[in-house]
């Protein structure tokens, strides 16, 4: 291998189907983005993470079963990766944003793929055998990658 190729980082973590798996989920990508200093967004990213991880666990893990969270940073391309990998039998949604579809103002729910959709640089769903993967990625801004910014010794 020459010194130029960078190989991703990748962590992955498993949870149970309990709420209190979210604030762990949330905890995971922040000591992720810390320790590599990615320069992505954390506000943005950690409210993705919280999203997905809540679709996961009230829509596509069965009783007795959890999800698997990936977080992959490819330094080389600027870009972080999240995946949540649930293990039920429900069907792959529809993109909220293709169907134009705006949850009711009074409905308690219904906006998690939307902001998604708002706030990541790309978003996707694909299928597993059982269940599927929700992702979403988010490329490092130019002012906090590499120390470039004035604030770039702060991290998220």
């Amino acid at each position: 291998m020459n010194e130029t190729t960078q190989l991703p980082c990748f962590r992955e973590a498993f949870y149970r189907r309990e709420r209190r798996s979210i604030p762990l989920v949330r905890r995971f990508a922040r000591e992720a983005l810390v320790e590599w200093a990615c320069g992505v967004e954390a506000a943005d990213l950690l409210l993705c993470v919280s999203e997905l991880a809540t679709n996961a666990l009230v829509h596509g893990v069965p009783p007795g079963r959890g999800f698997r969270m990936h977080l992959y940073w490819e330094r080389a391309e600027g870009r972080l990766r999240v995946e949540m990998h649930d293990s039920g039998d429900g069907e792959v949604p529809a993109d909220p944003v293709a169907r134009g579809a705006e949850p009711d103002a009074e409905a308690e729910g219904g906006r998690g793929l939307l902001l998604v959709s708002a706030l990541a640089d790309a978003w996707g769903v694909a299928e597993r055998d059982p269940g599927k993967i929700v992702w979403c990625e988010f490329a490092a801004s130019a002012r906090n990658f590499a120390g470039l910014g004035p604030d770039a010794h702060h991290l998220p």
